[in-house]
């Protein structure tokens, strides 16, 4: 329970929250298939995915990418940045760390 009284659980409920959805669930785990997460502001091929390819893998039309993508940086599981016309993203490992705490006994 000492690991568990410094994370915030109205920050956890707005995790929960996001990837309550099928389609988020959907990305962060491409997310987490395709790019190690923790190489924050660093943008390269081994680190992130644009926005646009995590759609078209998972077969989701843009706008609604978009979306997702919007509800689970609200959320702080993922961080963007924009290169050109193209959206990085990113996990975030702090919070997949809080997340861990969060499940620890």
């Amino acid at each position: 329970m000492s690991k568990q009284k410094n994370i915030d659980l109205d920050e956890m409920a707005e995790i929960f929250k996001a990837l309550s959805n099928p389609n988020r669930l959907r990305i962060l785990k491409q997310l987490m298939t395709c790019c190690r997460p923790g190489t924050k502001g660093l943008v390269d091929a081994d680190s992130s995915a644009p926005v646009g390819e995590l759609g078209r893998s998972l077969d989701i039309v843009p706008s609604t990418v978009s979306h997702h993508i919007k509800e689970l940086r609200h959320a702080g599981l993922i961080r963007t940045r924009r290169e050109g016309q193209k959206i990085e993203c990113w996990l975030d490992p702090d919070v997949l760390k809080a997340i861990q705490a969060f499940f620890s006994f």
